[in-house]
């Protein structure tokens, strides 16, 4: 009896790992209904007073190009205004906008912060207050210091203000640094994956999970409904701002046409910061609207089933990895004829879903992928695509392969190896981990990317994510590290 329970209790948890298989395959399911069910009916155009917004601290090497590139958007001069909100830098930013204010005089305003240090959102807010105190601006344009706007990408985001009922529109960040390494162009291929492609479904299901914190546009009615100004209680302010448009009754839209180019880490330490602050601030985000998970609303969409899942597989990931693993090693040593036929079951799936989101995500920006076409493939990590292999043709990967190198797996060994390949999943993350410690020794230049190549992009996302859950706990306090910029992002 008890045989059979544990059974039961390792099978439930080894098929956990199908959730976020299905979930991402059903998410990108809806993709092609973008052509028919998108906001593009309503949108119109429509230029209104735009007021942009731009934090900085030490940005001297790129806030001068980006108020260069903002004043030649495809855009009337007349109806744009650029306010730079210095948070006490010490480096030449004010010098440098200063400059800039007196080339664009009437367009560019320097707001300086003397103490600083609290953090972007309590460095919008200085500058919201200050916009907001007259009437001239219609729309409110939050971008950060480094990004490019191509040239019409702000009024293909502006027509979608024509329809009343939209609160908030955001545009595709697009990796778009000059100098690319293995891991921006893993970056790019995320960026694919998560924005053009997932944000699209994300419009077609009526619920956006957040706007890019780079490249978020606001009416002048939406930003005062949602207080004036942005939530500074958490690492994750873009997010809440979403959130709290929608649950106001106000729709977010993504404009996928509208890029903005923005510099990407190129360690995965930075990355591994930039990311762990992005992970910590969902943490608040689930846990302060834990009243509108799976509950469905006539006013939102965020509490529908749907999202919630999509929600929860994505930000409980490495748990069910875990989880799922665990189950499989279980059943390995209770019912090992059962775990052949579950471990098949789940790599069979994340295959085929994996060749699906791949194929279906490309597809949303060819040119990105045209160029990471190698990263794109190796986007799983190698070993996890020779298990996929496994899983799909196990006497060839596990009697006729190593036959060649005349090995025969007895079982002993074939049960180690087995249990390796079941309890894959979880090390990986370790591998990933390995990885940003690597990058710091005399080996690290070569031995950083062929741990990343080994265990996947994906894998270290999950180790980022794993370890937000371990800062939570701990409790450790949750800082602004920002992303070191020098400058490195592509014009077009």
């Amino acid at each position: 009896m008890l045989h059979w329970i544990g059974v039961i209790v390792c099978l439930i948890l080894a098929l956990s790992g199908l959730i976020p298989v299905i979930a991402a395959a059903a998410t990108f399911v809806v993709i092609p209904f973008h052509a028919w069910i998108n906001h593009y009916k309503k949108a119109a155009p429509y230029l209104p007073r735009v007021a942009i917004i731009v934090p900085a601290w030490n940005e001297g090497a790129v806030i001068g190009a980006s108020i260069d590139r903002l004043m030649k958007l495809d855009y009337p001069r007349e109806a744009l205004r650029i306010y730079v909100v210095d948070d006490a830098s010490t480096d030449d930013t004010p010098v440098v906008v200063r400059d800039r204010a007196e080339q664009y005089p009437g367009n560019v305003f320097l707001l300086r912060r003397e103490q600083g240090g609290q953090g972007k959102a309590h460095t919008l807010n200085h500058g919201i207050a200050r916009v907001l105190e007259d009437d001239w601006m219609e729309a409110l344009l939050i971008m950060d210091a480094d990004v490019i706007y191509l040239p019409d990408s702000l009024r293909r985001m502006t027509r979608h203000l024509a329809d009343p009922d939209v609160g908030a529109v955001s545009a595709y960040i697009r990796e778009g640094s000059t100098e690319r390494n293995y891991l921006t162009k893993f970056v790019g291929v995320e960026y694919v994956l998560s924005q053009p492609a997932a944000r699209r479904a994300q419009n077609v299901l009526g619920a956006q999970a957040c706007l890019a914190g780079g490249a978020q546009l606001h009416t002048r009615e939406n930003l005062i409904a949602i207080g004036g100004r942005i939530d500074t209680s958490s690492l994750a302010e873009d997010t809440i701002t979403t959130f709290e448009t929608q649950l106001l009754g106000k729709k977010v839209v993504f404009e996928p046409h509208a890029h903005v180019l923005a510099e990407e880490p190129n360690r995965v330490d930075a990355l591994w910061k930039q990311r762990l602050r992005w992970a910590r601030g969902n943490v608040t985000v689930t846990a302060r609207y834990a009243k509108v998970w799976f509950r469905p609303s006539r006013k939102h969409h965020l509490g529908g089933i749907s999202f919630g899942i999509v929600w929860f597989s994505l930000w409980l990931l490495p748990l069910i990895m875990i989880l799922s693993s665990v189950g499989l090693a279980g059943l390995l040593f209770l019912q090992d004829e059962l775990a052949t036929n579950v471990f098949r079951v789940l790599w069979i799936s994340a295959a085929l879903a994996y060749l699906f989101v791949l194929i279906l995500g490309s597809q949303t920006d060819g040119a990105t992928t045209k160029h990471t076409i190698g990263h794109v493939l190796l986007f799983p990590g190698i070993i996890n695509m020779l298990v996929m292999v496994t899983a799909l043709f196990p006497p060839v990967m596990l009697v006729w392969l190593p036959g060649l190198f005349g090995v025969t797996l007895d079982g002993p060994a074939l049960f180690a190896i087995t249990l390796a390949i079941y309890i894959w999943i979880p090390f990986s993350m370790v591998v990933a981990w390995l990885a940003r410690k690597a990058e710091k020794t005399r080996a690290g230049r070569w031995l950083a990317p062929a741990l990343i190549y080994l265990a996947g992009y994906g894998s270290l996302l999950c180790a980022i994510t794993f370890d937000s859950y371990l800062k939570e706990l701990a409790g450790t306090e949750a800082k602004w590290d920002k992303t070191e910029k020098v400058g490195r992002v592509a014009t077009s």
